[in-house]
């Protein structure tokens, strides 16, 4: 699919820099880069909530791809796939992200924090009291913080993205294990 905006031209260090980590340049990044004030905040910020360590990344990374799944953002379930393969994260597990309620493959943290990042991405938000609760015992205040902010931003990145038509990019192919899609309504009834 063409995206909705066209890419523009990333500075050469920019693009340098994801050339060397991803081999390609992350289309979100090209896109948003036709305000580059923009592009330079949500880098930055990107960066500062990768840098947060109250929560574990894996749980992170599975909190993402569960909010990618519900929004439909192949291109954030792709990079975070990757995300996994470079976190030695279960890929097979990983996978499952999409179709997690039917896996018994998850610890019971791991499907807690997936069901918190469904519920903030619901709309309106179907967050409870309960599974707050819960957390908040098995993560801590500032845990229960990082994850709610991180669940945040990954609605952001997974509604920008789907908005202006970025799909897949293939940096999942690395991992050499397909990932589950979400089941469709039909499928369910």
């Amino acid at each position: 699919m063409t995206t909705r905006i066209p890419k523009a031209e990333l500075p050469a260090k920019t693009k340098e820099v994801f050339l060397r980590q991803f081999g390609s340049v992350p289309e979100p990044v090209e896109v948003v880069f036709n305000n580059p004030a923009v592009a330079t905040s949500n880098l930055e910020f990107s960066a500062k909530a990768a840098a947060w360590d109250a929560v574990d990344e894996g749980l992170k990374t599975f909190a993402h791809m569960a909010v990618a799944a519900q929004v439909g953002c192949s291109w954030c379930l792709d990079i975070n796939y990757f995300a996994a393969l470079n976190q030695n994260l279960d890929l097979a597990k990983a996978s499952q992200v999409p179709n997690w309620r039917d896996c018994q493959a998850f610890t019971e943290l791991e499907r807690e924090v997936m069901e918190y990042a469904e519920a903030m991405t619901s709309t309106p938000p179907t967050v409870t009291d309960e599974l707050s609760a819960s957390l908040l015992e098995q993560l801590g205040p500032a845990g229960l913080v990082e994850l709610t902010v991180f669940v945040g931003f990954a609605n952001l990145s997974t509604r920008v993205n789907t908005a202006h038509g970025i799909t897949s990019q293939g940096y999942s192919k690395a991992c050499r294990i397909p990932l589950a899609q979400r089941p469709s309504a039909t499928d369910e009834a």
